[in-house]
C-alpha cells in the first residue's frame, strides 16, 4: 500500500467519538465538532456529561470555555464502542490497559483507535502502540494512529493555531486520519515513524519536570536552556535504540512538544516540577490534583526502560530520584552538574 490510498469513508463519513473527558479529550472533541454534525464524548463522571449536554460546558475541566452545540457526552462505553467507528482515546497511559479490555468486546471489526495520550505504561513498561499490538487484533493494531505535538487543550478550544504529528504503520488510513484531524488552525503532519512519535511525546514529560525543577530552584535561562537540549538529546537516544527515526526527535512531537510543555505554567508536568523544585514534596503536589501529570508515572518507566535498553538518560534518572527516592532536588542537580567531561556528540 501508499500513502495515496485513502480510506475516504473514514475522513469523510465515520462516525467519531473521544473516550475520555479531561481537558485534551474535550479539546480534541470540540475540535472535531468542525468536521462532524455530531460528535460523542465518553465521560467516566456523570457531572460533566450532564454539564455537556445541558450547559455545553465541561464542568470539572475547561469549566470557563464554551462547547460545541454538536458535542454529545455519553457515559455508556460500551455503546461508544460499539457505535463509532474512528475513536480517540484519551484516557491517562495508566488506565489505557483497563479502559481498552472493557471496550473490546464490542469494538466494530473497521474501528480506528486515534490515541492521543503520551506516556508509557509503568505495568509493564509498555507504549500504548505495544498495549493495543498486545490487546487488540492484528489488523486493528497495525491501523491504530499516534497524535503528539506542541498542542495546549485551552488554546485548541478557542481556535488558536497549532501543529501535530500523526503516525501510524498502515498508509491506507494514515491520510485518513491526517484529514479528520486537519483545520486552517490545526495543521496535522503524517510520519509512519510510530514510535519516535510516542516516545517523544511520553519522555518529554519528564524533561519538563526536570525544567520545572531548575525554574523553582531559580537557576536561570541558561541553565533550562542546556536541561532541554541534553534532555531532548536522551529523547532521541532512547528512541532511536528503540527503533524510531532522529529526524521525528527534531520534529513536533520531539522538540516541539518538548518546548511548549517545559516552558510554560500550562503544562501540568512543569508545574509539578516547579513546585518541587521549589520545595513542596510529591504528596503535597498531587492531593487534591484533579488532573493527571503523566510525566510523574512516565518517569518511573522510563528510568527502568532505560535500564533495560543499556540506553544512558541521566537526566531521567534525576528525575527518577526526586519523584521516588525522596533524593534532595538541590543535591541531585549538584550531581548531575558535576558528572565527568564528555563530547557532545558520540558515535
Amino acid at each position: 500500500m501508499t500513502d495515496s490510498i485513502v480510506d475516504s469513508s473514514i475522513a469523510q463519513e465515520a462516525d467519531v467519538a473521544v473516550i475520555g473527558a479531561g481537558s485534551w479529550g474535550t479539546a480534541l472533541a470540540a475540535l472535531l465538532c468542525g468536521k462532524r454534525e455530531r460528535v460523542t464524548l465518553w465521560c467516566r463522571e456523570l457531572e460533566i456529561a450532564e454539564s455537556v449536554n445541558t450547559q455545553h460546558r465541561n464542568a470539572l475541566y475547561v469549566s470557563e470555555l464554551e462547547l460545541p452545540q454538536n458535542l454529545v457526552a455519553d457515559t455508556d462505553l460500551a455503546r461508544v464502542a460499539a457505535t463509532h467507528r474512528v475513536l480517540v482515546m484519551v484516557v491517562p497511559t495508566q488506565f489505557t490497559r483497563a479502559v481498552v479490555e472493557a471496550m473490546r468486546p464490542h469494538l466494530r471489526d473497521d474501528a480506528v483507535l486515534v490515541s492521543a495520550s503520551k506516556g508509557i505504561e509503568v505495568q509493564k513498561i509498555e507504549t500504548l502502540a505495544e498495549i493495543y499490538d498486545e490487546m487488540l487484533p492484528e489488523a486493528m493494531a497495525q491501523r491504530a494512529c499516534f497524535l503528539s505535538g506542541p498542542s495546549f487543550a485551552r488554546e485548541v478550544i478557542r481556535g488558536l493555531p497549532a501543529a501535530v504529528a500523526i503516525a501510524c504503520r498502515d498508509a491506507a488510513v494514515l491520510p485518513a486520519i491526517q484529514e479528520l484531524f486537519f483545520f486552517p488552525h490545526f495543521r496535522t503532519y503524517r510520519t509512519d515513524d510510530v514510535v519516535g512519535v510516542e516516545l517523544g511525546g511520553a519522555l518529554k514529560n519528564v524533561i519538563a519536570i526536570a525544567a520545572g525543577i531548575c525554574d523553582g530552584l531559580q537557576y536561570g535561562h541558561s541553565a533550562r536552556a542546556a536541561l532541554l537540549t541534553r534532555g531532548l538529546a536522551e529523547i532521541a537516544r532512547l528512541g532511536i535504540a528503540m527503533g524510531g527515526k532522529a529526524e521525528t526527535f527534531a520534529g513536533l512531537s520531539g522538540m516541539g512538544d518538548l518546548l511548549l510543555t517545559a516552558t510554560s505554567t500550562q503544562s501540568r508536568n512543569y508545574t509539578v516540577g516547579h513546585r518541587l523544585g521549589s520545595g513542596e514534596t510529591l504528596e503535597q503536589i498531587q492531593a487534591g490534583a484533579r488532573e493527571v501529570a503523566e510525566g510523574v508515572k512516565t518517569a518511573d518507566a522510563a528510568y527502568r526502560l532505560a535500564q533495560q535498553k543499556g540506553v544512558e538518560m541521566p537526566i531521567v534518572g534525576a528525575v527518577y530520584a526526586i519523584l521516588y527516592e525522596q533524593r534532595n532536588a538541590r543535591e541531585v542537580v549538584l550531581e548531575l552538574l558535576s558528572r565527568e567531561m564528555k563530547p557532545e556528540v558520540t558515535g
